[in-house]
């Protein structure tokens, strides 16, 4: 049933959302707003832990804490550590253009998208 997986996607959701927030206050405290080290360390952390755990819960039969760890917690910490997970996993299955069509398109369309959706908010408010 969906619900089984749901609630434990959305409590670790929280929590890793919790812990990005507080990765960005820690590192805006340390290190200033002149540079996005909060983000930096979330999607550098994020993608190491990523990296980890896929092969500790696929090697310890672990996989049924997935869908809290993996799309929960990493997924409120960081979208990046999935965007480098489904990267590599592709990379891995002999799909090296796919990969980098992949990572190219996700970045250069994200920014894209981003731009036009403040363009198109700016347009309404004034």
């Amino acid at each position: 049933m969906i619900l089984n997986s749901l609630v434990p996607v959305a409590l670790g959701g929280a929590l890793g959302a919790s812990a990005r927030y507080l990765t960005n206050v820690t590192a805006t405290r340390l290190f200033g707003v002149s540079f996005p080290w909060g983000t930096v360390t979330v999607n550098i952390a994020g993608s190491f832990l990523m990296g980890a755990l896929v092969v500790v819960l696929a090697e310890r039969g672990g996989n049924r804490f997935a869908p809290f760890l993996l799309t929960g917690v990493l997924g409120g910490f960081t979208t990046f550590s999935a965007f480098s997970l489904d990267a590599v996993s592709l990379y891995e299955r002999g799909q090296s253009a796919a990969a980098a069509g992949y990572v190219l398109g996700s970045v250069v369309l994200s920014i894209l998208a981003l731009i036009l959706g403040m363009a198109a908010a700016r347009s309404v408010l004034t």
